[in-house]
């Protein structure tokens, strides 16, 4: 384990809490706006952190009658971000399942160059039929077709980035980071990936995931040190232990049901409106992950809630406080450090993708007072010591594939 962790924060549009635009004193049209984003990205690089990093999909999201949505693409605002910014890491997601291997390679490879070496690529395959239909097929690629493609995509992407003569970045290429906790995607992770974006609710299971992925490195001939994990960590903050439970409680209270149940839905595989609010989730409705369409990070994290805790519908949605899944903790700065302490010091985990609650206000709390009491403690960077996103997180350069074979075709629609 490392002496110091590392933290991004995820600058998901007006917050990872479903009801978040709708918290009094927030501007809820701000995520539609760029200075959102290079204001948010100001602070964080204030804070030392090594990375903003931007969630997205290539698809209107149908929730956006309900909530906030992604409403800018990745690397515009990143090319933004990185003329307003000199040392922070800028980490977008691109699809692999929708792009051109070439076309992304040139783009990210020159803003890789552009932004003085501190881009990181997070390769996601891109489940559900909304976006399928979007780009005029009739349904997703299966979960296997998928990860199959995105590991030679990958690997595409890389070497044409290795055999670049000109406009080379000072870290020499984009860092990869890859999300995904199915069967797939850890042996994508284990083969290709820098950096892992994970979701878990359980320490335990964190260390076991963290272990299995560095052993997976290994395997394919890897430094198991060169693979950085860093769990998804949703925080709420307030100046007391009361203030701060209010403040989820009022979230909780804001979070619109309909989009709650809807993404739930979305999760599981099936309507979850047929369900009674306090009888058990039933959880011999859920299917074995593995067989699980769509995205089965979260699947199995909203198994693993029902399995460990047995929740009714109603403490599951609150549970999950209308969002991804992610690891939701409410208290004061210290005890939000506390936590973060806890997990890195148990092996479960090398930093955290940080995602506040309410944004900008809970990414100011978490800036202000969460950094400096893990500074403190001797748990993080006071300057950075670097200039490149390889630096901050402590990475190398490894080698680039020799001989990468052909990138699948999308399946027929």
């Amino acid at each position: 384990m490392a002496d110091r962790l590392h933290l991004n924060v995820n600058i998901l549009n007006a917050g990872v809490f479903g009801g978040s635009w709708r918290l009094p004193g927030s501007d809820a049209l701000a995520s539609y706006g760029i200075d959102h984003y290079t204001s948010i990205a100001k602070k964080a690089e204030a804070a030392k952190l090594d990375a903003v990093f931007l969630a997205d999909g290539p698809l209107l999201d149908p929730t956006i009658r309900h909530r906030a949505g992604n409403s800018l693409e990745p690397t515009t605002v990143l090319a933004r971000i990185a003329a307003q910014t000199e040392r922070i890491g800028l980490i977008g997601t691109l699809s692999s399942s929708y792009n051109d291997p070439d076309e992304l390679a040139r783009r990210l490879g020159d803003l890789d160059y552009a932004s003085g070496g501190r881009f990181g690529w997070n390769v996601v395959t891109t489940a559900g039929p909304v976006a399928a239909r979007n780009f005029g097929r009739n349904a997703e690629q299966a979960h296997a077709s998928r990860y199959e493609r995105a590991a030679a995509f990958t690997e595409h992407a890389v070497s044409s980035w290795a055999a670049r003569t000109s406009h080379v970045s000072p870290q020499g290429r984009p860092v990869v980071v890859q999300a995904g906790g199915s069967s797939d995607g850890r042996r994508l992770a284990a083969r290709v990936a820098e950096v892992v974006f994970s979701a878990d609710q359980d320490l335990d299971h964190a260390k076991a995931f963290r272990a299995g992925l560095r052993a997976g490195a290994a395997a394919n001939g890897r430094r198991p040190d060169d693979l950085v994990v860093l769990p998804g960590l949703s925080t709420v903050i307030g100046s007391t232990e009361v203030e701060a439970k209010a403040r989820r409680e009022l979230l909780d209270d804001l979070l619109p049901d309909v989009y709650a149940r809807g993404r739930l839905s979305g999760q599981v595989g099936f309507d979850v409106g047929e369900l009674d609010d306090d009888e058990p989730f039933p959880l011999d409705r859920l299917l074995d992950p593995d067989e699980a369409g769509g995205s089965q990070t979260f699947y199995r994290m909203v198994r693993g809630i029902v399995e460990r805790e047995r929740p009714t519908l109603r403490q599951l949605l609150r549970k999950l406080g209308g969002g991804f899944g992610h690891r939701i903790v409410t208290g004061t700065p210290e005890q939000v450090a506390d936590d973060i302490e806890r997990w890195f010091r148990a092996g479960a985990a090398d930093g955290f993708n940080v995602m506040p609650d309410v944004l900008p206000s809970g990414f100011d709390a978490f800036a202000d007072h969460v950094v400096p009491e893990l500074q403190r403690r001797g748990l993080f960077r006071r300057e950075y010591e670097g200039t490149t996103l390889r630096s901050h997180l402590g990475l190398g350069l490894p080698a680039a594939p020799a001989a990468p074979g052909p990138v699948p075709a999308l399946e027929a629609a």
